[in-house]
């Protein structure tokens, strides 16, 4: 019997459910696209197109979550067409006593008070430090990047010196590594090891591969040990140095790189 000829596939002849779809970039919403663009940052994006400065393909936008493909569509702003900025990364040592925030109502200083006079794009923290929390904390207008260094699987090692206000013992460490849960979230370390120690006090080195809302701080909590300072030092190979407090400074592209590696 002779075989039968399977009819070739081409476009004029794939079933209705397989037909290839052209790829397309991802649609946002418009505030989100600007931010993502490195322009500013969402909520300045949203007042922006609620004033009426904000124009897509040359129509004036008033909705904030108006669906956009910022690869084909083109925004202006004041009547200036916008493209993605430079791409930027940033190294900031962080006081205590400074919020990472764009903006506070409370009227409390921000990380970006920092960064004032300098001749900067916008940019975004990458991940974040709580009020009382000091030491490395990153900020780029990549958008991509530093969604791949916060991602959960990434999980990027993130250092910090603790200190707390009793000398450990074997059984803290121990139950800092078991770890405990808290609101339904399951709260542990990657590794916990005592620096030094006073009369009353001490100072331990512990290292996350995850990024649960202050960590440290809520595990250490729940076993009625309390947080004197929280420093992080580290982001995977990335460390503080000698970077002063309140002081910044550009990645370069093999710092870049070795973060999302």
């Amino acid at each position: 019997m002779a075989r039968q000829r399977r009819p070739s596939l081409s476009p004029g002849n794939y079933p209705p459910h397989t037909v290839p779809q052209p790829t397309r970039a991802p649609r946002h919403g418009l505030a989100r696209a600007i931010s993502k663009l490195g322009i500013c940052s969402r909520s300045q994006a949203a007042k922006s197109i609620g004033e009426g400065r904000v124009a897509v393909n040359g129509a004036i936008a008033r909705d904030p979550e108006m669906p956009i493909d910022a690869s084909r569509d083109r925004i202006a702003i004041d009547g200036a067409d916008i493209g993605a900025r430079e791409r930027l990364y940033l190294m900031l040592n962080k006081p205590r006593g400074y919020i990472t925030s764009a903006a506070d109502e409370r009227g409390r200083d921000t990380v970006y008070a920092l960064l004032a006079g300098a001749a900067l794009p916008w940019l975004a923290p990458v991940g974040r430090l709580d009020k009382a929390s000091e030491g490395l904390l990153l900020l780029t207008n990549d958008s991509v990047w530093a969604a791949r260094i916060t991602a959960p699987e990434s999980h990027l090692d993130k250092t910090y010196h603790v200190q707390i206000d009793r000398p450990p013992d074997a059984a803290l460490l121990a139950a800092l590594h078991d770890g405990i849960d808290d609101k339904g979230e399951r709260l542990a370390v990657k590794s916990a090891r005592e620096l030094r120690r006073g009369d009353k006090n001490a100072w331990l080195e512990i290292v996350l591969d995850e990024g649960r809302n202050r960590q440290i701080r809520r595990l250490l909590a729940a076993l009625d040990v309390g947080v004197l300072r929280l420093v992080r030092v580290a982001l995977g190979e990335l460390t503080l140095g000698t970077l002063a407090k309140g002081e910044w400074r550009k990645l370069d592209d093999d710092e870049v790189a070795r973060l999302v590696r």
